[in-house]
């Protein structure tokens, strides 16, 4: 079967408030107000520790140690508070369910770790939509390495070798490249980056534009 597979942050969803608003719950923890605005978003996608290093470089005294102290915290404020702000692009969920209409699988793939995915997915009612979800944590190897693409594709009923990756970073292209199969990029999300000069095979503006595009790629 042929199987579309997403990233979630930044692509299926925005979910860099709620992100933003975990760090800075550590940030307050510590005495030091919020240190991170919604300018930030762009870090907030690249994760939780690169969202300390970003704050802990607005202040002095304050190093990778702290940053690994403050992890675990940051996680636990997310899991408590991860639906908050965050919301799913317009048009995301009726395009996965034309691709489910279309005959494709559909998935997911993130480096956010398993648990907070299924929460997040789950509290926004839409997890039933996917036939898989790989997490950070789920196996040994995480994006962009191939081989978390590809189980997500096999635990939706797939074939990695007729499959596709949607996202909107530097990492899904080189995990799509590094799979050798296609890769399309949206570029309206919180990602300070061009997706463009990534060279995917295809950039997304609108949800509206992805079931063609999967067309062409794979068939």
């Amino acid at each position: 079967m042929r199987t579309v597979i997403f990233d979630l942050d930044g692509t299926l969803a925005d979910t860099s408030g709620d992100l933003l608003a975990a760090a800075n719950a550590c940030f307050r923890g510590l005495g030091l107000g919020d240190l991170l605005t919604e300018k930030d978003a762009a870090t907030a996608l690249r994760g939780g520790r690169a969202m300390l290093r970003l704050g802990f470089s607005r202040v002095s005294g304050f190093g990778e140690g702290e940053v690994d102290r403050q992890y675990p915290i940051l996680l636990d404020a997310y899991a408590g508070a991860l639906d908050h702000h965050t919301y799913m692009y317009p048009g995301a969920m009726s395009a996965v369910a034309a691709l489910s209409d279309a005959g494709y699988a559909v998935g997911i793939a993130t480096n956010k770790p398993e648990g907070l995915a299924e929460a997040l997915m789950q509290s926004l009612g839409v997890r039933d939509a996917f036939a898989s979800l790989i997490g950070a944590d789920t196996l040994a190897v995480r994006k962009p390495d191939p081989e978390h693409l590809f189980e997500a594709v096999r635990q939706a009923g797939g074939d990695p070798a007729t499959c596709l990756l949607v996202g909107d970073t530097a990492t899904d292209r080189d995990t799509a490249r590094s799979a050798g199969v296609p890769c399309i990029l949206v570029d309206f999300g919180p990602g300070d980056v061009n997706v463009a000069d990534l060279e995917p095979e295809a950039v997304m503006s609108d949800y509206a534009e992805l079931l063609p595009l999967v067309q062409r790629l794979i068939g």
